[in-house]
């Protein structure tokens, strides 16, 4: 038997390390040989639940079956690993201390024979494995990264030659290389999500409930909202989630709404607008707004403004708003928001003028509520294998089907801008997989400033 045993002293509370580390899908954040990392069974941590994480070797990698042999909350945890060349039990102990946590981690290694007379020349490489694993542990919970920055020393260049590959799954995994950790906790932060039920802000709220966060998920439909509600306790074991219904396009369920979170008075630590949808051919909502002004744009301005109250109850407010990528066709035109002209009327490019206004709208709220300490941040998700692209966009999605990422990977960034602590030290960027991208890949797209306060005037004034 081949035994590793590493320590660390960590500065923060033994109830968030134990969660971080319980998790043991966070493998990938600090163990430089993983690559690759997954929870098997369904349903909250326990003994039994399974995990599969795989490791890089000198040539090709090797899969770990892990299963949770012993759970003993913020004290111990134990795990059994197999493969085809070893297997390895995992005991990993937890206890408080001067600085915060200190951690024992112990893998003891069982080797098939055939193996065994290559240990003695592989013995410092493991040892250093181990020492590397945990120290990269130990870094990954001190959580001190650096606050996102302009890429190229400041200068966002970008085009749309360098830009769209980055949209695509094979972008995403390309960034996801570079991204730090995330083991900031939000176990009892209250965040409110709209458009819960499916896409993106299903795989956010399950992201997020899973980190123990208290969830307020707003979903138009009563039925779809207690099966997304009880899929999501399922799963995490997290049972502070409610939601409450609305349909957003409709200003008068905004602003009912808007009371109803007031009434209850409690803080929102994290908004995040992400509620949308592609309308074809033109229509216009019950109180005579084009649907697309409605919900895209409308809709989170009058819920955001709405709602700062509560988001100024807390320590580190945020508001996320989910925009598009489509919004790099088109410019500022405060004019056509509304598109008055069905004949002329094409659905993408209505989401996407909605998505350039909410880009603007973002900036000018960073700008004019940064005294407060409000952060507000837009991301896109780059294209996203959502029920959305499916069902409005099916030739778009039959073309690039074989590129699309998923819903989780879509999904990434809005999670990391809610979570991460560095992610609160910027206002009024875009980003795209965790990096401050520029809102503007063409001359023809930028907005003067006459035309930003003209889109405030008109919102204001709705």
């Amino acid at each position: 038997m081949t035994v590793l045993h590493e320590t660390a002293d960590v500065a923060r509370p033994i109830e968030e390390v134990f969660a971080y580390v319980s998790d043991f899908t966070t493998t990938i954040e600090w163990d430089a040989t993983a690559i690759r990392a997954q929870k098997l069974t369904p349903g909250p941590l326990r003994i039994g639940t399974e995990f599969e994480v795989e490791c890089a070797l000198p040539v090709g990698s090797i899969q770990i079956h892990y299963k949770i042999l012993k759970l003993e909350p913020h004290r111990l945890i134990e795990l059994e690993g197999s493969s085809k060349f070893f297997t390895v039990r995992d005991t990993i102990t937890f206890t408080a201390s001067d600085r915060g946590t200190a951690i024992d981690y112990k893998a003891e290694f069982e080797f098939i024979p055939l193996l065994k007379p290559l240990l003695l020349l592989s013995a410092g490489s493991l040892a250093k494995m181990g020492r590397e694993s945990v120290a990269g542990l130990a870094k990954a919970l001190e959580d001190n990264y650096p606050e996102p920055a302009y890429p190229d020393n400041g200068k966002m260049c970008a085009s749309i030659v360098t830009e769209l590959p980055l949209f695509t799954r094979l972008g995403y995994h390309r960034s996801r290389k570079s991204f730090a950790p995330m083991s900031a906790s939000v176990r009892g932060k209250h965040m409110v999500v709209t458009g819960a039920s499916a896409g993106l802000g299903f795989s956010t709220a399950l992201d997020l409930a899973r980190r123990g966060a208290t969830l307020t998920l707003v979903m138009r439909d009563k039925s779809r909202a207690e099966q997304t509600l009880a899929t999501l306790e399922a799963e995490t074991g997290n049972s502070a989630i409610t939601y409450e219904l609305a349909d957003l396009s409709l200003m008068e369920d905004v602003d009912k709404l808007v009371k109803r979170f007031i009434k209850q008075g409690k803080p929102i630590d994290v908004l995040i607008n992400n509620a949308g949808a592609l309308f074809n051919p033109r229509s216009e909502t019950s109180e005579g707004l084009e649907q697309s002004f409605a919900l895209l744009l409308l809709s989170p301005y009058r819920l955001t403004v709405g709602l700062k109250p509560l988001l100024l109850k807390s320590s580190e407010p945020r508001v996320i708003n989910v925009v598009s990528g489509g919004m790099y066709s088109q410019r500022l035109d405060v004019d056509s928001l509304q598109n008055d002209s069905p004949t002329a009327y094409s659905g993408s490019v209505a989401y996407a003028r909605e998505k350039r206004a909410l880009m603007v709208l973002t900036q000018e709220w960073a700008k004019a509520w940064a005294e407060q300490g409000v952060v507000v941040n837009a991301m896109h998700p780059g294209w996203a294998d959502t029920p959305g692209v499916k069902n409005s966009l099916p030739e778009f999605r039959k073309i690039t089907r074989s590129v699309l990422r998923s819903a989780e990977e879509g999904a990434d960034t809005i999670v990391w801008l809610a979570v991460a602590s560095e992610a609160g030290k910027v206002s009024g960027e875009l980003f795209l997989d965790r990096k401050i991208r520029s809102p503007h890949l063409l001359k023809k797209t930028r907005e003067t400033a006459p035309e930003r306060e003209k889109l405030m005037e008109i919102l204001e004034q709705r």
